[in-house]
């Protein structure tokens, strides 16, 4: 369990407010990891602020579940992993590229499949990208636009999935069927 409290728009600090407020209209309900988030009001704005511009950037709302899951397995973020399993299924993926991207594999779809591949070598390098991994998704029909926007959603990924390793949030039921553990 967590020493971190999972607050609401009533218990979380003042400035923390506006960011919860948004983030409740994003989703419809708070998520325990942005109420965890809360105790600190620069954290939990700072990851609205980029919410929203990542959400409103040039890819789909599936590709952005695609880098988003890859972010929580290859960061080994429990919460994370179950929200954006979930959320990658609401978006259209099929189960069968959700469980590649759990297990650690690529999607099928080579678009998808080259999406994954940058977000976890971005991870896994901590930026140092070879020519060969730009080459490949430049390659795969990716602009240089695209390859910076990767860092901000990467951005976006790291501050959940250091929160949920750090506050360890419990998990909402309807995202249960999706809990993961680091294999």
């Amino acid at each position: 369990m967590t020493d971190f409290p999972v607050h609401t728009l009533e218990t979380a600090p003042q400035a923390a407010r506006p960011a919860l407020s948004g983030l409740k209209a994003a989703f419809g309900f708070i998520p325990n990891i942005a109420g965890a988030m809360s105790t600190s009001p620069v954290l939990v704005s700072s990851l609205a602020a980029l919410f929203q511009n990542v959400h409103g950037g040039s890819f789909s709302e599936r590709q952005i579940q695609v880098l988003l899951l890859t972010n929580a397995v290859t960061n080994a973020s429990e919460w994370p992993v179950a929200f954006h399993s979930y959320l990658a299924l609401q978006q259209g993926l099929s189960q069968a590229d959700v469980d590649a991207v759990r297990d650690g594999r690529l999607p099928s779809e080579p678009g998808l499949a080259a999406l994954s591949h940058l977000a976890r070598t971005l991870i896994e390098t901590r930026g140092r990208l070879a020519q060969a991994d730009i080459d490949g998704f430049l390659g795969a029909g990716f602009s240089r636009e695209h390859l910076l926007e990767v860092i901000a959603v990467t951005a976006a990924s790291t501050i959940t999935n250091y929160t949920g390793s750090v506050t360890r949030p419990p998990l909402e039921a309807p995202f249960d069927a999706y809990a993961w553990s680091r294999p």
